[in-house]
Order: C-alpha cells, then structure tokens, then sequence
C-alpha cells in the first residue's frame, strides 16, 4: 500500500510528537469540534501511523484527543471542501466516483472500514487515551488500538441506529463486548461509563482524568521495555485469534449491512442518513448544501 509522508504544514487536526525517545503520541487536534473526524484527519492519523510504524526507534504509540473529548465521530458538519483527490489513498478498490452504489461502497471501504483494519495491524503495541465522549466514528479510533485506558469521566456510545444505520463501519462491538451486551448497548443507544466498559472487557484501565496521559505513559513505558519482536509477535498472534474466529468475515458482513442502510435512507429519506437523528441545526445546514427540500421537522429523537 502507498502512503503519504507526515507534514504537520500540509495536514491539519493531528499533532505527532515523541513523549520518550521510544514512546509517540499521536494526538486528534480538533479540540473545538470535539476532534470530529474529517477526511484530512483521517488521513493524517494513517501517515503519522505510518511514520511511527517505519521508524525503527518508535517501540509504543499512543493514540489521544487534544480537549476534553477524544472524539464526536464523523464530521457532519464541518469543512467538505476536500474530496478523497486531494489526498493519496492507501487502498485498492478506487472509484470513488462510480455510480450508483460503487462509490459510496468504495470511499467508506478506503476510509473508515480499511483505514481502522490497517491501524489495527500496524505490527508496534498501540495504547488509546480516552478522555470525554468517544461517539460513533471515535469508537473506530479507539478499537483499533492494542489497550484502551480511560479516565474517569469517558463515556462510550454508538448513536447510528438514531440516524437509521446498523453500526458503525468498523464493526467490533461484539468483539469489544460480548454478543448480548452489544446488542443491548446498540439496540438502546444508551451512554457507557468507563468502569462498566472496563467490566466489559472493552477498557484495560480507568484512571483519574487529570492522571490519564501520565498514567498512559507510564503503562506505555512497561510495554517499551519489552522487545521489539516479541512485542510485535504476541500482537500478531491475539489478532491472528481473532481473525480465524471469523471475525473478519463477520465485519464485512456488517459493513455491508451498513451500506444497505444508507441505501434504505437514501430511498426513504434521500439522504444517506434518517434525518430524524441528526440535531435541527445541522439538519438544516445539511438541507441547504444539498439543495434538498424541508427535511423533517419533528419527531427529532437527538439526544446529548
């Protein structure tokens, strides 16, 4: 896969930066949309991933949020006047303009479905710092990584159902937290507190929020002591259990159903989204670009 080379000057809303001689911080830097992730984003968390993955002296990278969010989820509301064009994408399947369904499938592949998977796979343990809300798309961010740690007042939730769409695209929660509790936490969109998803098995460790990069660090520190190799092999044998679980298989199921929801919206609503979900501001912000006429008023079942 082809790569772009970090510039903090040609990408905005990620800050790399070494904590040890072996130790990196990658952070979201959107703090006032609540590190919202856009396209630039996105692809400014994969080329600083890439330069923390190829430099041979990065033994751990962590993964956080400027602010006191770690992050909103996709950017619904924020700058769209950057296309998929304006940057170098890492995946084969292209045709982003396709018709029909082909590049919709396509851009959502490339930039949520197989940007996270090959998060997940970069060979160096990776550590995400979870601080505030982690919503949707935040989710991705976090399970991509080897260990999560949470401060105190993290809180979890996947709202997708309220915008008429069955998860989001990188599709863990089963694996995060068991059939039952996944379907329950989907089926309600209610909040998840760090101390129940550390019961969960989805959080490692919860710590208090003004220790949360500290105490990240510190753990991060421990794993650095160990070697490299066998660090990179203990990784690839817990991923490799779970691929052969099928779990990999089970994903693309899901983000095909994922897709076959935007599509229902988009018949039933023309949108890709139910509009019903979305807050009233950005539904009109929303009806505006796209020319669209009135979307539904009432019956909004937005939640904070």
């Amino acid at each position: 896969m082809q790569s772009t080379s970090f510039d903090s000057n040609t990408y905005d809303g990620v800050r790399y930066e070494h904590l040890t001689p072996d130790i990196v911080n990658i952070a979201m830097s959107r703090p006032a949309v609540r590190n919202a992730q856009n396209m630039e984003m996105t692809y400014a968390l994969n080329a600083a991933f890439d330069r923390a993955a190829q430099d041979d002296t990065v033994k751990v990278i962590i993964l956080s949020g400027d602010g006191d969010h770690f992050s909103a989820g996709h950017d619904m509301g924020g700058d769209h006047h950057r296309t998929w064009r304006d940057f170098r994408t890492v995946g084969t399947w292209a045709a982003f303009d396709g018709p029909g369904v082909e590049g919709l499938y396509g851009r959502e592949k490339e930039i949520y479905l197989e940007m996270c998977e090959r998060w997940r796979n970069l060979a160096k343990p990776t550590i995400a710092a979870v601080q505030g809300s982690c919503v949707a798309g935040g989710l991705m961010l976090a399970w991509c990584c080897d260990l999560i740690v949470a401060a105190e007042n993290a809180r979890f939730r996947d709202p997708t159902l309220e915008f008429g769409v069955a998860g989001v695209e990188f599709f863990m929660h089963p694996w995060e937290l068991g059939a039952r509790k996944a379907k329950e936490w989907l089926m309600t969109g209610d909040w998840l507190g760090a101390q129940d998803a550390k019961q969960c098995g989805m959080v490692n460790q919860v710590f208090p929020t003004e220790a949360l990069m500290e105490s990240a660090l510190d753990l991060a520190k421990r794993i650095a002591n160990k070697g490299s190799f066998v660090l990179k092999a203990v990784k690839e044998s817990v991923n490799h259990a779970q691929d052969v679980g099928a779990r990999r298989n089970a994903m693309m199921h899901a983000f095909g159903l994922h897709q076959l929801s935007h599509h229902h919206n988009k018949q039933q609503w023309g949108l890709l989204v139910d509009p019903k979900g979305i807050h009233p501001a950005l539904r009109e912000k929303i009806r505006v670009r796209f020319n669209l006429p009135a979307l539904l008023g009432t019956g909004d079942r937005t939640t904070s």
